[in-house]
């Protein structure tokens, strides 16, 4: 339990500047806040305003040594408790993050963007779920006994691997750390985060609160960049275990350090998810699920986001319609106002990264760019990284915006005939994370389903990560899975064989 003073306050709070004022400058090291050693900070922007609402400690090689020295220490002793006891643990740290679901999603919204009721009121949620989860899988870090000899007792028993570095990114900080805390936690392992340089607070503040009810050293966040503070973490001696989410250029990087060592690492790299609507689907119900796989809430920043989507001819016309006007009807706005349905692109170089794709897009001859909703008029915003979501029509296959990941506000809707035709485009991409099929017809749909190069593969819905559901990709979309029971043991423990001869 913390016995030392902290500046956040103790209760929800509701004043996001507030909070994110007393976030600022600050690591959580061994159960504490502890400013970075070098006393460097740097800005958190709200991007909906352009304006600075915090500091963030700007962590190097010393702050990553001394989060690690305090997570080797601690995990001797976190190892030795019983693992039902560490999963009560982060039970108890689920409840406590249910408390302050609203002060969290408030927070995130202040510092990415996102629209607190279409997004991060979800996310904050989902957090409390992860961990109250994988509190309950304490009891499944099973071995088993193996049949050798019969005068030899031989069995296996899984153990933890020791501290975890764990380096997450800025689109859902919170649930894609909670996707590797809570694992790695009830395994019997503990962990540093390094957070996304774009939204540092969420996470320190859940770190806080999670240190209210996990022994000091368990749970270690650090804020900095990648290559003074993230590159220094994952080739840390003492950390035994690598997971990381962001580009595919950023993860071919960690996969080296981590080789370098001989240590396992999981990667989840991002996608271009196909989703593929056939003349039978229940049409509204897919008009709506393609609003939802493409994250326009979110300006389009999911790794899961359907930004290739194949409409059987028969209703081309009219999906592409239904779209732009379901699209066109959404609220663009201040993140924190209950009426916005859409806020910001998360940073400068994303909206200018973003806004390039689509000035190509509209030069290609025989492409059409559908430009949808309203920037907001508020002048308040005027300086905000808002964009248009644009559904674009008439670009080809070998298109950038088909091929790439654009990670913003922009689909490509593209007509098919011929069933194996457009399973062969949709596997025609350098990533294999997530894919989606509409249709009535469910044997072409599990026939299709079984042949999508994907990792996750949803029929008539397309839903976001989940826990108890297995989630990670295939191809340049990383290595490993993430949200279930064999993911924390496949990742989080290794096997140990013990025989006893009894002769």
């Amino acid at each position: 339990m913390l016995d030392t003073p902290h500046p956040t306050p103790a209760a929800p709070c509701l004043d996001q500047q507030k909070l994110a004022t007393a976030l600022s400058g600050l690591h959580f090291i061994g159960g504490r806040y502890v400013p970075a050693r070098s006393g460097k900070s740097f800005a958190v922007v709200n991007p909906a305003t352009g304006e600075e609402v915090a500091r963030a400690a700007e962590g190097d090689a010393q702050d990553v040594d001394a989060a690690v020295q305090d997570a080797a220490r601690a995990q001797k002793e976190w190892a030795k408790m019983p693992a039902r006891k560490r999963g009560a643990l982060v039970h108890q740290c689920a409840a406590l993050l249910k408390e302050h679901a609203e002060e969290l999603a408030r927070l995130i919204a202040l510092e990415t963007g996102k629209a607190l009721r279409t997004e991060s009121r979800v996310e904050a949620g989902v957090v409390a779920d992860v961990f109250e989860f994988f509190g309950g899988l304490g009891g499944e870090l099973k071995g088993e006994s193996v049949p050798f000899a019969p005068n030899v007792l031989s069995v296996t028993v899984r153990e933890p691997l020791g501290v975890v570095g764990a380096i997450i990114p800025w689109n859902v900080p919170m649930l894609l750390m909670a996707l590797k805390v809570a694992p790695a936690l009830v395994a019997g392992n503990t962990v540093v985060v390094k957070s996304a340089e774009e939204a540092p607070l969420a996470v320190l503040r859940i770190c806080e609160l999670m240190n209210r009810v996990l022994p000091p050293g368990c749970f270690n966040m650090l804020s900095g960049m990648g290559p003074e503070c993230g590159a220094p973490l994952v080739e840390h001696k003492l950390v035994k275990k690598v997971t990381f989410t962001g580009s595919v250029e950023t993860g071919k990087i960690v996969a080296k350090a981590a080789a370098e060592k001989i240590v396992p690492v999981t990667l989840e790299l991002g996608g271009k998810s196909p989703m593929i609507v056939f003349a039978d689907c229940d049409f509204a119900k897919t008009v709506q699920g393609a609003l939802t796989s493409m994250r326009f809430t979110r300006q389009g920043q999911s790794c899961t986001a359907a930004s290739r989507i194949y409409v059987e001819r028969p209703v081309f016309d009219q999906f592409v319609e239904e779209m732009r006007k379901a699209v066109d009807a959404m609220v663009m706005g201040d993140p924190l106002d209950e009426k916005t349905d859409i806020g910001t692109i998360i940073s400068p170089g994303q909206f200018e990264k973003v806004q390039a794709f689509i000035e190509e897009g509209k030069k290609t001859a025989g492409a059409v760019a559908h430009e949808c909703s309203a920037l907001p008029k508020d002048q308040a915003l005027k300086k905000g990284l808002f964009l248009r979501p644009v559904i674009f029509t008439g670009l080809t296959r070998d298109s950038r915006l088909v091929q790439e990941e654009i990670f913003g506000p922009v689909t490509v809707i593209q007509p098919f005939d011929d069933p194996e035709a457009v399973l062969a485009e949709a596997n025609d991409s350098e990533y294999g994370l997530a894919a989606s099929l509409w249709t009535n017809n469910l044997k072409v749909g599990l026939d299709l389903a079984h042949r999508l190069e994907a990792g996750l593969v949803q029929i008539n819905q397309n839903l976001v990560v989940q826990a108890n559901l297995s989630y990670g990709g295939v191809k340049s979309s990383g290595l490993g899975k993430e949200a279930s029971l064999e993911a924390m043991l496949e990742h989080f423990t290794h096997k140990k064989t013990i025989m006893v001869n009894m002769g």
